[in-house]
């Protein structure tokens, strides 16, 4: 049996607290994307936290380690993960806004339908697969227990996504059951929804963007360019939006 890895210090999850008292009894739960770590999203929530809001990021089951935990990590065992930490929160805070890239927006997403959230900001949420092989991901994994990485779809050429260097295929089909539960889920959506979306994104579909803002038929939405950005906006030219534009909804998500 191998031997288990220690998790990086920069990949550990965070608690970031406002450096003042925050004005609203509130938190932020922030979510990272698949095969990635809180490293992905520290800066967004950390310009969160500068910005009034106590945030939390947690590390997501299989991830931070190596991509053979990750391919051993069910989708169900990921959402319970992110439900346990949402608990936690709404037992400590008042409201509870969700947030998160790619999986974890997703994820975020999944949450909001089952957990009384104020709120949702997601970036480049994937509700579904760029790539035509990924739904044959369950059938594939016994015979391609890897694929390439899918880090690093950034356009800031100085900017690198700590992830893993192989994507494990049983991984992959985990996301799709995440991801189907995800689009089920939307129409019973009734917090707010803000989306980022990026001009460029060689992970992400259009089509995903468009199975979001059918399905949430309840919830308000704004939708929100990245116009430099690819896939990791949150590692990209537009973080200063995401902050900026992110401390502004949040303040309008929990101030009731």
């Amino acid at each position: 049996m191998p031997r288990p890895v220690a998790v990086a210090p920069e990949d550990l999850p965070l608690r970031l607290m406002p450096a003042a008292p925050a004005r609203r009894d509130h938190c932020v739960v922030l979510l990272h994307g698949f095969t990635s770590t809180p490293a992905s999203v520290r800066a967004w929530a950390e310009g969160l936290a500068a910005g009034g809001s106590p945030v939390s990021v947690p590390l997501l089951p299989g991830h931070g380690t190596r991509w053979e935990d990750l391919a051993a990590t069910g989708a169900d065992e990921i959402r319970a993960a992110v439900r346990a930490v949402v608990d936690l929160e709404l037992a400590r805070h008042g409201r509870v806004v969700m947030a998160g890239i790619s999986m974890g927006g997703a994820l975020a997403l999944d949450a909001a339908a089952h957990r009384p959230v104020a709120g949702v900001l997601v970036v480049n949420p994937a509700l579904r697969f760029a790539s035509p092989l990924a739904p044959f991901a369950p059938l594939l994994a016994p015979f391609v227990p890897t694929v390439a990485p899918i880090a690093d779809d950034i356009a800031d050429p100085t900017a690198r996504e700590r992830a893993y260097p192989r994507t494990p295929m049983a991984g992959v089909a985990a996301v799709g059951r995440i991801q189907r539960a995800a689009r089920r889920a939307l129409p019973r959506i009734t917090a707010p929804v803000t989306v980022y979306r990026s001009a460029r994104d060689a992970v992400v579909p259009a089509s995903s963007h468009r199975t979001l803002v059918r399905g949430l038929r309840q919830a308000p939405v704004e939708v929100v360019g990245l116009p430099r950005s690819r896939h990791v906006a949150t590692l990209d030219h537009d973080l200063p939006l995401l902050i900026d534009h992110g401390r502004s909804a949040v303040a309008a998500m929990t101030t009731h």
